[in-house]
């Protein structure tokens, strides 16, 4: 295991298996029927991973998902565990690594697109909005301001890009013509139903959802099946009620600090990034935190 000097776990290793595919946050490593997925502190902005990570934030990510699953019952997903203990024994040796931070999974065949859905205008719906009147290619009606509520949750699909490129809108027609209109229409339903379940669990705990990403892949059966992270920090936008008000961006609890200062030292959005000053860490480290704490009701240890 390789860590930075904050103690935050830039890149996995399990002995005796192959190293793993590296994404932008997680190592996937292939077990054969069944996948590990470990949540690293890496953290990317603007589709560029930093350099250093932040400190249990592949922990928050990893328990996060899980509680959602589990929330989100009667929509399959491919969580098998994430019990270390329930692991195959060649996992064995990096248990105490991967606690907290794993998952094992069963495999399925990724659908290339991010299904994203919006209950509130704002990020690149609301540049679009502002510019057309619309988001995605969809007219809405005119009055909206930044960070407003939308009537409906809108579904915008986007392209799922390779590391280091950028994710483009998708319209609901080009949607259709990649993958047919029945499945089209089957994850749009599925993707508004589980953010609307969310939203109103999140509403209860005093967090707005604004918008979020889901992954789905089809089962050996043709079933779709909800995969990857669920609504964490790093796929959604949290924002705490209190703070919310219209015209402006709430504060959120996600890496938006991190893109603040990005954007403060005027990084030009490609890669190398900058390394990431140990106050900003701390501070980015407390909002995921708090994330787990306000969602779940439980204490992050």
């Amino acid at each position: 295991m390789l860590y930075d000097k904050n103690h935050a776990l830039i890149e996995s290793s399990v002995p005796g298996l192959p190293a793993p595919k590296r994404g932008k946050v997680r190592d996937v490593y292939d077990l054969g029927e069944q996948m590990l997925l470990v949540a690293t502190d890496r953290i990317s902005a603007f589709d560029v991973v930093m350099p250093n990570g932040i400190p249990d934030k592949g922990r928050v990510l990893n328990s996060l998902s899980v509680f959602w699953f589990s929330l989100l019952e009667g929509l399959p997903n491919h969580l098998v565990t994430a019990d270390v203990d329930e692991y195959p024994e060649a996992l064995r040796p990096a248990r105490e690594d991967l606690r907290g931070r794993s998952m094992l999974v069963r495999k399925v065949a990724i659908i290339p697109f991010e299904c994203i859905v919006r209950g509130y205008l704002t990020g690149s719906g609301w540049k679009e909005y502002k510019r057309e009147g619309t988001v995605n290619g969809m007219k809405l009606r005119p009055g909206y301001q930044n960070a407003s509520k939308l009537d409906n949750a809108l579904f915008t699909p986007s392209t799922k890009a390779e590391q280091g490129a950028h994710d483009l809108p998708v319209t609901a027609a080009e949607l259709e013509r990649a993958l047919g209109t029945d499945k089209a229409g089957r994850l749009s339903e599925l993707s508004v139903r589980c953010y609307r379940k969310a939203a109103d669990y999140a509403a209860s705990r005093g967090v707005i959802i604004a918008d979020t990403k889901f992954e789905f892949g089809e089962d050996a059966q043709g079933s779709l099946v909800l995969a990857d992270e669920v609504l964490t920090p790093d796929s959604s936008r949290f924002w705490p009620r209190e703070s919310y008000a219209l015209g402006s961006n709430p504060p959120s609890l996600d890496k938006q600090y991190v893109r603040d200062w990005l954007d403060s030292v005027g990084f030009n959005h490609q890669p190398p990034a900058p390394a990431l000053p140990d106050d900003v860490v701390a501070k980015t480290r407390g909002k995921y935190v708090e994330a787990f704490e306000t969602l779940t009701g439980r204490k992050f240890i």
